[in-house]
């Protein structure tokens, strides 16, 4: 990486529990591209105040997590297709003063979508009503799917994410007392990520065993008691670390104007995995 000098342009990333993902890979590249940026993590209790100083200051980009993916929303210029389709926000570039919004999550998981050749007539059970679970539900809506069901212990924002998106809503209790069958499953919670709910199944083993693929955005650990029971029954499956590295890869784009190759994406998101 370059020294540090006044010409560097700076990214940053908000979110309420910083990590070094996003910080290793994207310096990783910065690094081996030789580009004159640096990335640094920060969390913050004034969110208005952060985005003054994305403008005042002059940076580049913002990746935006949890908690501050909507609230954002009042404080940019402008909201790209993938932002304003779910009103949730994970990317922010600043042109010259000027804050363009978008979902690099929503363009993540449509991409997998295609990429992979997911049959979109298949049925869906997607748990989770978050921020993420918005650009995962309407990557699916984008993708061609209409039989998606959501699943969630919060019912005002499941059921307001299902009428939404013209989506099925279940509770979670509900899902308990009757079974269903589902071709596709997604996990969008905290389950099985590491912490107080890493060695839990996000859906009933009888679930798993009868659908087709496994969908689990969970991103660490990237193998997460969901995926690995779906790889040792022979699903197909989609991974977090997938998500998140695609989303993040699209996101340095966004900043540098740099299109990373699978190679640079697969290194980089293994870089940022090694233990600190």
């Amino acid at each position: 990486m370059p020294i540090l000098n006044k010409d560097m342009q700076v990214c940053i990333s908000l979110a309420a529990r910083p990590s070094n993902l996003g910080t290793r890979f994207h310096n990783y590249l910065y690094d081996e591209l030789g580009l004159n940026f640096v990335y640094k993590a920060f969390t913050t209790d004034d969110l208005e105040g952060a985005v003054r100083g994305i403008r005042a200051l002059n940076i580049r980009g913002c990746s935006v997590s949890m908690p501050f993916k909507e609230a954002i929303i009042e404080f940019v210029d402008v909201l790209a297709p993938s932002a304003l389709a779910i009103e949730s926000v994970n990317t922010v570039v600043n042109d010259g003063g000027v804050l363009t919004a978008s979902n690099t999550d929503f363009e993540a998981v449509l991409s997998l979508l295609v990429e992979r050749a997911i049959d979109p007539s298949l049925t869906v059970l997607l748990r989770g009503s978050g921020g993420m679970a918005k650009a995962v539900a309407a990557a699916f809506k984008e993708a061609g799917f209409s039989a998606v069901t959501i699943q969630a212990r919060n019912a005002a924002a499941g059921q307001a994410l299902a009428t939404k998106l013209g989506f099925k809503f279940v509770a979670d209790d509900a899902l308990a007392a009757k079974p269903q069958n589902f071709d596709i499953l997604v996990n969008v919670t905290p389950i099985g990520m590491t912490g107080a709910n890493e060695s839990e199944l996000s859906f009933a083993l009888e679930l798993v065993e009868r659908a087709q693929v496994i969908f689990d955005v969970v991103a660490f650990p990237s193998e997460t008691p969901l995926i690995v029971t779906a790889r040792t029954a022979g699903k197909t499956v989609i991974t977090g670390a997938e998500v998140i590295a695609l989303q993040a890869a699209l996101q340095f784009e966004a900043y540098t104007g740099v299109a990373l190759t699978a190679d640079q994406v697969s290194r980089a998101s293994a870089f940022s995995r090694l233990p600190a």
